[in-house]
């Protein structure tokens, strides 16, 4: 009876990974079809990787997405820190009905956000472009570095800080050499998880972008309204090997850094 429960969860373990990896593996398979048709295998060929270094667009697109990315990141980490901190010091009857406003962004759906955000940029008369996707990135990234922040905070001692008070220490000064580098790691890691979510943005991006200006995931949208092309593929493909690379990267340093620790 054990053994064929052991199987069964075998099997089903296997089937939901190969349901997750196996698009991803046919995705890079194809990348390399020397066809231009993604549904044909005509054979091995790097062609669509020498056309996506030659697409000016995409490269153009990708610098868009990355500076729209770094932008919004450092924005919302400055005031979703600051917002955590200032939400887990005050006491009010409201302060639950403020943490509750806090991660609305992250409970409306995108198609509603990205309508207020055109809505409120035209009432401002704030021509789109750059400005207005980074003010919008903005406002859906705070939540996420908010709530780490938070999490974070809530476990910390609070005499820590009291202790640095008593010793002379300023409400300013004790923030940046107390508080700070001990939610240094929410900050960083709500940070990453902004920036992930900035840079695979669709639909916010198309209500508040510019009519010169393209990110990534827009303009890969707008390709794939004729089809999938293996140049597409390509794409996708290096951007699965930068991530794994940076993933191998992060593991090998944590290894270095335990390591030393140890020693």
């Amino acid at each position: 009876m054990r053994r064929n429960r052991i199987k069964l969860s075998g099997i089903y373990l296997g089937l939901v990974l190969a349901f997750i990896y196996l698009p991803i593996v046919f995705v890079v398979v194809y990348s390399f079809n020397g066809s231009s048709s993604t549904a044909v295998w005509k054979g091995f060929s790097l062609e669509w990787y020498q056309k996506l270094l030659q697409d000016t667009d995409i490269w153009e697109a990708l610098k868009n997405s990355l500076i729209l990315g770094v932008a919004s990141c450092l924005a919302a980490a400055v005031i979703g820190t600051i917002g955590a901190v200032g939400l887990m010091k005050v006491k009010f009857r409201s302060k639950g009905v403020m943490e509750y406003i806090s991660t609305l962004p992250i409970m409306i759906p995108e198609i509603i956000l990205g309508m207020v955000f055109m809505a409120f940029f035209s009432l401002l008369s704030l021509p789109f472009g750059m400005v207005t996707l980074v003010i919008a990135h903005t406002a859906f990234c705070i939540p996420y570095i908010l709530m780490m922040v938070k999490a974070r905070m809530a476990g910390m001692d609070p005499a820590l800080e009291e202790a640095a008070m008593d010793l002379g220490a300023t409400p300013v000064r004790t923030f940046f050499d107390i508080t700070l580098p001990l939610v240094m790691p929410a900050v960083l890691s709500g940070a990453m998880l902004a920036f992930a979510m900035s840079l695979d943005d669709v639909v916010i991006s198309i209500f508040v972008n510019g009519p010169r200006l393209n990110t990534l995931p827009v303009k890969v949208y707008a390709q794939m309204k004729f089809g999938v092309t293996p140049e597409i593929n390509a794409l996708c493909t290096v951007m699965l090997a930068v991530t794994l690379l940076a993933l191998a990267v992060k593991k090998l340093m944590s290894k270095i850094n335990k390591g030393g620790t140890m020693r």
